[in-house]
């Protein structure tokens, strides 16, 4: 059976109250939630973590491959515009892994267009809500398979 890891970046925990002319009125548990019945629908095995901490983060990437993961699904959040810690670590883990975003970052404030993840990533989902984690665990368990 196929493994995904899913990771929140910093703030996600705060869904549904912090600024949802943003993100909505979606909570995180509502996503997991989400994430896990498509899951048991698609016979994959899904662990799932948040973190306000980088270097947690960085961790837990680094043990993907050990952990037998087949692919990352991340919402870095802010760290996705300042951290080369997970960018290397997104790089060096040996595992596909498929960059989300509830916002559409591209037409967010200018320092929000950089993605250093997204080089690194298979590939992005940006700008549809709860709806990105959807498509981005579609793509993550299609990768997973090969």
């Amino acid at each position: 059976m196929p493994k995904i890891l899913v990771i929140h970046g910093p703030n996600l925990n705060l869904l549904g109250a912090r600024e949802v002319d943003i993100y909505g009125k979606v909570t995180i548990d509502q996503i997991n939630n989400e994430l896990k019945s498509v899951a048991e629908k698609r016979k994959v095995d899904i662990e799932i973590m948040q973190s306000n901490h980088e270097g947690e983060i960085v961790d837990v990437i680094g043990k993907a491959k050990k952990n037998k993961v087949n692919a990352v699904l991340i919402n870095p959040a802010a760290y996705t515009h300042t951290s080369v810690a997970i960018r290397d670590a997104v790089s060096a883990c040996g595992v596909p892994t498929v960059e989300v975003h509830l916002s559409n970052i591209y037409a967010r404030e200018e320092f929000r267009h950089t993605s250093l993840i997204a080089p690194v990533a298979k590939g992005q989902v940006a700008g549809f809500g709860k709806t990105s984690y959807l498509l981005g665990l579609e793509a993550a368990i299609e990768l997973a398979s090969k």
